[in-house]
């Protein structure tokens, strides 16, 4: 049994500024060719790693292609975006010359790419007629795909993860390999239904160990459980696309009966609309939720800067956080990370221990907010490779580029390189910050943090503050969406 394998990953925002092109796949958060994804991905908490596992079980043949995966960012140069898809449509061609019986595919969900909208469809579609209508194709997205049906049509398959923070990736992987096996034995013959929902769904709802979507995530296993259904998928979407499939959707797959799959998918739509007051709140500002935090007197306050998510394509580099921080005069307080990469070269000039004047932040974009002029200690440098220890990407290495620990009074300030959110406390622990014995930590990050920071305790915000990825999406200068709750009333959805 021979399976080929392998994508493209993309978490694309069409309101980030600049084109993303190859080398920032290259350079993103993870790339192999052919062999060199068992080297680097076995083991590893990402659905490539599940494949890896599914097939040591199973004893097939896993062929690796090309496993592209970019930081989130902006819409994907066309030209990058065909020489990455034709190498691994070239790559599939040679093999299946020599015979091959399924494709899985890891990608993401929410890509974009010039002049296409639907980027994992159009990816899709490409490898399903390269393979033919007989060849099974398998494939694992991110909880915050935006499904559209030409992807539900050409893929057999659709998985999408289950936990939010992401911390179910390989196995989800290895529920795909199960299911391609067992299609290839002959044993089942999946069929996928769609149903869209043309509704935003708040970050601080979609954490899946809590209520309120730990509920539905009850639901759907339940579901999952009933003769004839063998997956079922929630996707709670990515706002920062202007296309016209941006939104939540539900994907289910049947053995067999489309009708069956279409009316399960309906059946959980339905449960979804009719409780959509649930999905979204509105976040409280950065000094409401600083003061709340004070009055409740659980340690630390942990606030989301969401809106300035590096881990949805956002820039890093907004200011309002630490600006309150420091009108304040808060004691004990953290920010991970500022994204800065001329302070960053400025402490490595001045060395640990010095002095000096900084403006920090504020260069990417207005709405970020203007630069914080700080007169700042240097408390640690790094080069920012650092390994993840935490439950999302444990076992694999990051690199943040020139960083240093900066300090002004009781406030302290991570400067990074390189775009990515803090899923875990690795990081600041190579820099010797102990965020255990902080009072107040605001992360660039909407819910990965997470995953491993969720045990320190006290208590997490998810705050409105200014940044390009505003949670008030009437903010946001969409052209070409359609009509979404809460922003408009949706008739016919009823």
């Amino acid at each position: 049994m021979r399976i080929a394998t392998g994508g493209v990953l993309h978490e694309t925002s069409t309101f980030a500024a600049g084109k993303t092109v190859v080398r920032d796949f290259e350079t993103g958060i993870g790339f192999a060719r052919g062999a060199e994804l068992f080297e680097k991905y076995r083991g590893a908490n990402f659905c490539c790693g599940g494949f890896i596992d599914g097939a040591a079980k199973h004893g097939f043949e896993l062929i690796p292609l090309l496993w592209a995966f970019a930081f989130p960012s902006g819409v994907i140069e066309r030209a990058s975006y065909d020489e990455l898809k034709n190498e691994f449509l070239d790559g599939l061609r040679r093999e299946m010359a020599k015979g091959l019986d399924g494709v899985l595919l890891d990608l993401h969900g929410a890509m974009v790419v010039e002049g296409i909208d639907d980027g994992d469809g159009d990816f899709i579609a490409s490898v399903r007629a390269v393979v033919g209508p007989q060849c099974p194709i398998v494939v694992t997205t991110d909880l915050h795909g935006n499904h559209a049906p030409l992807r539900a049509a050409a893929a057999d398959a659709i998985i999408g993860y289950d936990t939010y923070p992401h911390i179910d990736m390989a196995e989800r992987g290895r529920e795909a390999a199960d299911l391609i096996v067992r299609t290839i034995r002959g044993e089942v013959r999946p069929v996928s239904a769609l149903r869209q929902l043309p509704m935003f769904w708040s970050a601080a709802c979609q954490v899946t160990a809590h209520p309120p979507i730990d509920e539905l995530f009850r639901l759907v296993f339940d579901i999952e459980k009933r003769p004839g259904i063998l997956s079922a998928t929630i996707a709670t979407g990515f706002p920062w696309a202007d296309i016209t499939d941006v939104g939540a959707a539900v994907i289910v797959v049947a053995d067999g009966d489309r009708v069956l799959a279409q009316q399960t998918a309906d059946e959980i739509g339905d449960w979804i609309w009719t409780r959509r007051t649930r999905w979204y709140k509105t976040p409280p500002t950065v000094c409401e939720a600083i003061a709340e935090g004070q009055k409740i007197g659980r340690f630390p306050v942990m606030l989301a800067d969401m809106a300035d998510n590096t881990g949805g394509g956002a820039p890093g580099d907004s200011t309002e956080v630490l600006r309150t921080f420091v009108e304040q005069d808060l004691p004990d307080a953290l920010v991970l990370y500022l994204v800065d990469v001329e302070v960053a070269k400025q402490a490595h000039a001045a060395g640990v221990g010095a002095k000096f004047h900084s403006q920090l932040g504020g260069k990417s974009d207005p709405i970020q907010g203007p630069p914080v002029p700080l007169d700042v200690e240097v408390v640690a440098l790094s080069d920012g490779r650092f390994r993840y220890d935490g439950p999302m990407y444990a076992g694999t290495n990051g690199n943040l580029g020139l960083c240093a620990w900066l300090r002004y009074r009781g406030i302290n300030i991570v400067v990074v390189s390189v775009r990515m959110q803090p899923l875990d406390q690795a990081f600041a622990r190579s820099l010797g910050i102990d965020c255990s014995t902080m009072k107040y930590i605001s992360v660039k990050s909407a819910v990965h943090f997470r995953s491993g920071f969720e045990q320190l305790g006290g208590q997490i915000f998810n705050i409105n503050a200014a940044g390009i990825h505003s949670h008030d999406f009437n903010l946001l200068k969409y052209q070409r969406r359609r009509p979404m709750y809460p922003l408009e009333a949706i008739a016919g959805c009823d």
